[in-house]
């Protein structure tokens, strides 16, 4: 099912920026059963209201996490990282489930690293020629400039007229 593009609106800005991110679990041990999964589940939709990020869509493979997530042009994608592994390794630990306390040690649950991948939007190759058909600011144009002495001239713009007044521009 195609998602609906909904942009963000801002008092500044109009966005729409999506990010796939792998987390892995430390050591890469496979301990993300269901029961931890619905933790960190939560835990990461929890953290992600709180910072304006929308989660899309997020699944377990048993020893990494796959998130979609849709986030605001202010937030940079490493301290949104930084927010949703930090909390959801806090939760999870907090709960001590038998699994995890087995094949982990030490406070963390995620690896360091971690996949981030743009998405959404237009692909590479279109982004690619659209900039390059720009024109040049450099490159010499094909019309010429008016010469402010020539009154006769035809203007390329109008003539700005404020309470009966005409404003030679």
């Amino acid at each position: 099912m195609p998602l609906k593009k909904k942009y963000r609106r801002k008092r500044h800005s109009v966005s729409q920026l999506h990010a796939h991110l792998v987390f892995c679990v430390k050591y890469r041990r496979r301990v993300v059963t269901r029961k931890a999964f619905e933790i960190l589940r939560r835990s990461m939709r929890q953290t992600a209201a709180s910072i304006d990020v929308d989660i899309v869509t997020i699944e377990s493979d048993g020893d990494h996490l796959h998130i979609m997530i849709c986030y605001p042009p202010a937030l940079g994608l490493a301290k949104i990282v930084q927010r949703l592994k930090g909390a959801s390794s806090r939760a999870l630990r907090r709960k001590r489930l038998p699994e995890i306390i087995n094949k982990l040690w030490g406070k963390a649950f995620w690896s360091p690293s971690y996949f981030v991948v743009s998405c959404e939007g237009a692909p590479l190759d279109v982004v690619k020629s659209y900039v390059d058909n720009q024109t040049n600011p450099l490159r010499k144009t094909t019309m010429k400039p008016t010469d402010p002495m020539n009154r006769n001239q035809k203007r390329p713009y109008p003539r700005t007229e404020v309470r009966g007044l005409r404003a030679q521009i």
